[in-house]
């Protein structure tokens, strides 16, 4: 029922009818949650976004699934540090930074800053 709700919702939305298709959408997503079908779940967030609707945040993960250096990392970034001055502050390269801060992000299933400095508010 879900996947159809998906795709119908996908179909719906490139024939150009997005308010039509976030109904199908919003479905769909309660539904994958629901099941905890998390690859769904994330195709389904996506064709909202599509759709032109913010889907609600996933359920925030803890920074137990964290390494020691992508949390240290994770928390300057939240205090809004560049990735220059996080490696100058803990002797890596930005590169390194750069790396780690993107694991980070999709480990929280977050996609910016923003939301890093409002996940460890």
């Amino acid at each position: 029922m879900a996947r159809t709700e998906l795709l119908y919702g996908h179909r719906l939305r490139r024939g150009r009818k997005p308010r039509a298709a976030r109904e199908h959408l919003r479905n769909a997503l309660q539904i994958f949650e629901y099941y905890d079908a998390e690859h769904w779940t994330g195709s389904a967030r996506a064709e909202l976004r599509a759709a032109g609707e913010t889907a609600p945040p996933a359920a925030a993960k803890g920074t137990g699934e964290l390494t020691t250096q992508q949390r240290e990392i994770a928390r300057l970034a939240a205090e809004g540090a560049t990735n220059r001055e996080i490696a100058a502050r803990l002797v890596l390269s930005h590169r390194t930074v750069d790396h780690h801060l993107r694991n980070v992000f999709v480990r929280l299933g977050i996609r910016s800053r923003v939301e890093l400095a409002r996940f460890f508010s």
